[in-house]
């Protein structure tokens, strides 16, 4: 029996609170495509290791949570909603408690390998738009648009404590400044596949750029590129 061939994927990776999530999430409505946040399956499998009393460095019990993680995403008028063992997490997990749980899971290599599969399953037909942080160095290397959407550490640290604010979380400026740099040092200095740019990546400083400038200058690429 054939094999379908891979659907076009836009892979769009990035540090912590860089507006990737947000971005991958428009780029995805204005094309019909499927979506992938790739982050939510660390952020739900460090959070089941956490509930089920896991230990965040027992690797083979994190490679075996991996393999049956019972998650569920669904598109609701619009938006993605997370499920976990049946719950609606999708607020919990923009948390910083539960994003520091996904960075601790995300440094073991056989967890990765354990997810990789579930990810790249993503890519269906009519396109996909994943974000992470290795989607196009590791997950999907021949994907033909790669995005690094970066930013100053003190403008994510705004955009997130506005996005914790709105969701009524609690949130410290400082604390979160300082939080997203510690998060960039493990991330980009981590062993096993650390937070770069892809080679032959499109990077994206989106300091001085609004939502819009950002969603335009990618779809503009796409175009050129024929790949919509």
């Amino acid at each position: 029996m054939a094999v379908a061939p891979m659907a076009t994927v836009i892979t769009i990776d990035g540090p912590v609170s860089s507006g990737k999530g947000t971005i991958a999430r428009r780029v995805a409505q204005r094309l019909g495509w499927h979506l992938l946040d790739s982050g939510a399956l660390y952020r739900l499998l460090g959070l089941h290791a956490r509930d089920l009393g896991v230990s965040l460095d027992d690797e083979q019990a994190l490679v075996a949570l991996a393999r049956e993680l019972p998650c569920r995403f669904v598109e609701q008028n619009g938006d993605l909603l997370i499920e976990l063992a049946g719950k609606d997490v999708t607020d919990y997990l923009r948390t910083e408690e539960v994003g520091e749980l996904a960075s601790r899971v995300a440094v073991h290599q056989p967890v990765r390998d354990a997810l990789m599969g579930r990810q790249q399953a993503f890519a269906v037909q009519p396109g996909l738009v994943a974000d992470g942080r290795d989607m196009g160095t590791v997950v999907f290397t021949q994907a033909p648009l790669k995005i690094y959407l970066t930013a100053s550490a003190e403008e994510r640290a705004r955009r997130r404590y506005n996005q914790l604010k709105e969701k009524g979380f609690g949130a410290n400026l400082a604390a979160l400044v300082e939080d997203i740099r510690n998060r960039d040092a493990r991330d980009m200095n981590r062993d096993v596949a650390p937070l770069k740019p892809a080679d032959d990546a499109l990077v994206i400083d989106s300091t001085d750029m609004t939502i819009d400038d950002v969603l335009h200058r990618i779809l503009d690429e796409a175009r050129r590129r024929t790949l919509v």
